[in-house]
């Protein structure tokens, strides 16, 4: 079943989310972080929620700030933002008495649930799907823009047919993030998830996170899948994945 919700940003601008509740009594909850400029109704995000809910594991979802349903705008986020309100998704959860205890975060969301998930002592453990070991590494997407941005403050941008405004606290935010320090004081299970065939995020971002971390740690290989879990049944299978090796930590 799924049911819309909001909830502040830190930011003060309402996020909008979709909570994917289980038939019968969930045997734990979790929250699903989207990709850079993606949103919670991208085939990965809404896919593996549903998957997971099917597998009796309630999921939130959500539209990061000016993206999608939610209020505000792209430009004022960042990652530090992302990561905030990372944390302000888990705080809803926890508001209506299902604290999350899975964190799973595809591509730029999940570098950020590596980083949220210490600020939530209620996470057992982390997911990452496609995600990068530099956050700063997004900056070729809009490289041809972000000195403007800098020296005049903020800058339209184009992608995916969307036209967003790009700032400058945005930018030099994400310039000053940093996630493999992150990574090595995680102290939670985590599971690291990329294709070997990733045109968007080479897979040596995984070998780097995997390296980091601590044990417990798992790796999987999305064998045929792109990116953005768009081919037939990807996602299902990473949900499935993700429910049995998630099962001892709920």
């Amino acid at each position: 079943m799924a049911e819309a919700v909001r909830f502040p940003s830190s930011r003060g601008p309402e996020l909008a989310g979709v909570l994917e509740t289980p038939e019968g009594e969930a045997r734990g909850w979790g929250l699903v972080i989207h990709g850079f400029t993606l949103g919670k109704d991208s085939p990965a995000a809404f896919r593996i929620a549903r998957g997971l809910a099917a597998e009796g594991i309630g999921m939130l979802r959500y539209d990061c700030l000016g993206l999608g349903d939610s209020d505000g705008e792209w430009g004022d986020g960042s990652f530090t933002v992302k990561v905030d309100d990372t944390v302000r998704a888990a705080q809803f959860l926890a508001d209506r008495g299902t604290p999350p205890e899975l964190l799973i975060g595809h591509s730029w969301g999940g570098a950020a649930a590596i980083v949220a998930a210490q600020q939530l002592p209620s996470v057992r453990a982390v997911v990452t799907i496609g995600a990068p070991s530099d956050p700063a590494g997004v900056e070729r997407h809009y490289d041809s823009v972000a000195d403007r941005v800098v020296e005049e403050g903020t800058a339209p941008w184009l992608i995916g047919g969307r036209k967003l405004t790009l700032k400058r606290d945005f930018v030099e935010d994400v310039r000053g993030s940093e996630l493999i320090t992150q990574v090595r004081t995680l102290d939670r299970p985590l599971l690291v998830m990329h294709s070997p065939t990733d045109a968007t995020v080479d897979v040596d971002n995984a070998s780097a996170i995997f390296r980091a971390a601590e044990h417990p740690r798992s790796f999987i290989s999305l064998e045929g899948s792109d990116h953005f879990l768009t081919a037939e049944g990807q996602a299902e299978r990473a949900a499935r994945i993700i429910s049995a090796w998630a099962d001892p930590y709920l």
